[in-house]
Formats: C-alpha cells, structure tokens, sequence
C-alpha cells in the first residue's frame, strides 16, 4: 500500500486461497463474541472486586465504549495503509493482552485504564475484520458477510457457556480473564497467515467464475456514506435496546419470574443468530436493499407485537421476529460501505460502524431515560419508528449496491 492509503498495483499479492481466508474470518469474529462475551459475564465480579457503584461502572462502560469509538476510527485509517493481514492479528492480539486487566484491577482508574485498552483494541478488530470480510467476500458470487457475524454471535453464546461454568467453580476472574486472553493471543497468532493480503482486488488474477470481471470504482459521496452510517445507527440502536432491555420487559411489563425474562433475550438471540446463517443465501436472491427494507419492517411488527401483547408466549413470538428481522440488515449495511471504494474500504468501515456502535451504545441509554417518563413498553415504540424510517430510506442503497469482480465458487 503507499502512504497515501491506495494501493500499489506493481506488488498484488492475494496471501492465502478464499476459503482459507473465509475460515480465519468466522474465527476472528468467532474470538471477538468470546472475548466480549467473558467480560460481560464477569461484570459483576469485576464491579465487585474494585468496589465501585453501579452509577461508576455505567460512567467507565462509557469509556469503554468511547475508546472502541476512537479505536474504530484509528483502524480505518490504517486498514487502507498496512493492509487487513497486519492489522487484525495486531488488534486481535492487543484484545487478549488487554482482557487480563479487568481481572487484575482493583480500583477506579486501574479498571477504567483496562477498559480504554480493551475498548480500543475492540473496535480496531472491529474494523479490520468487518473490512476483510468485505475483502474476502468480493471473491464469492454471493453473499456470505452475515454468517461472519453469526459467528460473533456463537462466540458469545460460548462465552455465556464458559463464563457460567467458570462462575460456578468460583474460578477466580483474573485465570478466567486471562486465560480467555492467552487463548485469544494464540489463535490469532495462528490464524492471521490464513488472512488475504492487501493487494487491490481489481488485479488479482481471477478465478474459475461466471461472476463479471470488472469493478467500477466511484469515489463515494459524503452524503451517502452518512446516510448509510444512520441506517446503522437505526438498526443498532434498536439492537441494543433488546440486548439490554428484553428481559426487563418481561419482569417489569409482564410480571414474569427472574428466570422467566431471562427468555426474552433468549428468543431475540436466537431468531438473530438464525436469521444471520439464513440471510446470505436469501440475499442472493433478492439483493441487500430489500434484505434492509423487509428486515426493518418485520423487526418493527416484531416489536409492535411486544409492545401490545398480554401474554408471554405472544409476547416471545416479538422477540423472535424483532431478532429475526434485524439479523441480516447490518451486515448488508457493511457490505454496501466496503465497497463503496476499493481504496478506502477500511475509512468507509470505519465510519458506518462507528455510527452504528453509536447506536448500539445509545439504544440501552435513551430507552432508560424514556422509562423515567413513560411505561417501559410505551419507550419501545422508538425503536419501531426506527425500524420504520428505515424501511422509507433503505432505497439509499440502490446507487451503492456492490458490483462482483472476482469470485470462486461456493
């Protein structure tokens, strides 16, 4: 790459073959949800052993988020530079190394200084694997971008496993931590020389296709990259609020057990992790626009569905299709920015998910400060308007939608 962040056409080297390249990008998102997933089971240790209020863990999750921000946006840039192959082993390794400070900290600041480290090194791998996957995908004849983040989903599903095991033993948090660590450092190590290289994929020699063969590079207008990143910003925001809100519903809203809520977000997660595995092949088929457009609206009925519903079966049934719903438009939203320039791949990432990580982080937040003010479910209907709107502007991906240049067979 030269240091003005294009590509040097007289050195293209691919690196390793597509499906290998495929399969070191389901194991980078795979260690992302595991390592994310094993902080937030241990966050009421970790709340513990530093003994700080819930009001101070809010304030340093916000740092955490804060620095993922920053982070993002540092990788975007370097992406374009260094290439994906160096950068998301790096970030991967700088995650692992970080993980074992939140086991070790023991106040505050020691707490908040290993959440800047863990936050940054997450949203550099954020980017960097979200923009080889992009990469990796411009090979294929078809999308495959959802069932990479289906895989950060099973990660934290085996976190949730792990780290509930681990809980039980009374394991203290600074082996499980650490060891998720060591274990993060290993396999990224020893995955990242199965990553593609960073040559431009218009001079890569092509491959038995019957895909076209040539790309047609627009620079991208600013407009449109931002209308793209408030897509984001809509669907996960909506996506947080179910993270952090669904079981809550159920308790407060419903009068459910503790264990009973626990179902809700249960429901959610999986129809989305199904849903992600099941996208790719039905965006194939009727393309990432209308994957957007029909996926919104069927998380806002979704929603609506919750909203309304007097009874826990009904309501399990809105939690299913808000996750089902919103499982394949992001990553649509990821594919159609990466390509928006091959130059800048990694800036372009960058800036649609670092808007969407805005969300997701404002999503728990503002439905918070609603419920002050209005019954928790009745906070809900901004989400279903954000579904909505982003039913009305998905047609802003139209002029976007990616053209195939190279691709192996399935």
């Amino acid at each position: 790459m030269t240091a003005a962040g294009t590509a040097d056409t007289s050195t293209p080297t691919l690196g390793a073959p597509p499906r290998a390249a495929r399969v070191a990008t389901w194991i980078y998102f795979g260690l992302n949800g595991f390592a994310i997933g094993m902080w937030v089971v241990h966050i009421p240790n970790v709340e513990q052993a530093t003994d700080i209020s819930h009001s101070t863990l809010g304030l340093l999750l916000l740092v955490l988020g804060a620095a993922a921000f920053i982070g993002m946006q540092v990788a975007g840039d370097l992406v374009d530079r260094i290439g994906q192959r160096r950068l998301v082993p790096a970030a991967a390794v700088l995650l692992g190394i970080a993980l074992f400070g939140p086991g070790l900290a023991n106040n505050w600041w020691t707490l908040g200084l290993t959440l800047v480290a863990v936050g940054f090194a997450n949203g550099a791998l954020d980017v960097g694997m979200n923009t080889h996957a992009v990469v990796v995908e411009r090979l294929y004849p078809r999308p495959i971008m959802a069932a990479f983040h289906a895989m950060w989903s099973i990660g934290g599903a085996f976190a949730a496993g792990i780290g509930a095991v681990a809980l039980r033993l009374d394991v203290p948090t600074e082996v499980s931590l650490g060891a998720c660590g060591a274990l993060i450092i290993v396999v990224a190590l020893a995955t990242g020389r199965y990553l593609l290289g960073d040559a431009p994929v218009e001079k890569v020699a092509p491959v038995e296709t019957s895909a076209p063969q040539e790309l047609e590079v627009a620079p991208p207008s600013s407009k449109l990259v931002w209308q793209l990143g408030g897509l984001a910003f809509g669907l996960m925001l909506a996506e947080g609020v179910a993270n952090d809100w669904a079981a809550l519903q159920f308790r407060d809203v419903l009068g459910t057990s503790t264990s009973t809520a626990a179902y809700a977000y249960g429901a959610f997660a999986v129809a989305m992790t199904i849903g992600r595995f099941a996208t790719d092949r039905v965006a194939a088929l009727i393309g990432p626009t209308a994957i957007v457009r029909y996926g919104a609206a069927l998380a806002a009925i979704g929603l609506a569905l919750v909203i309304v519903a007097p009874w826990v079966p009904l309501a399990l049934v809105g939690w299913a299709l808000f996750g089902l719903g919103l499982s394949g438009g992001v990553p649509q939203l990821f594919t159609v920015a990466g390509n928006l320039d091959a130059r800048a791949t990694g800036v372009l990432m960058a800036r649609v998910v670092g808007l969407g990580y805005v969300g997701l982080l404002a999503g728990p937040a503002v439905i918070g400060a609603l419920a002050h003010w209005m019954p928790l479910n009745i906070a809900f209907v901004l989400p279903v308007i954000l579904c909505v709107l982003t039913v009305v502007f998905a047609s802003v991906m139209k002029s976007a939608e990616p053209a195939k240049e190279t691709a192996v067979k399935p």
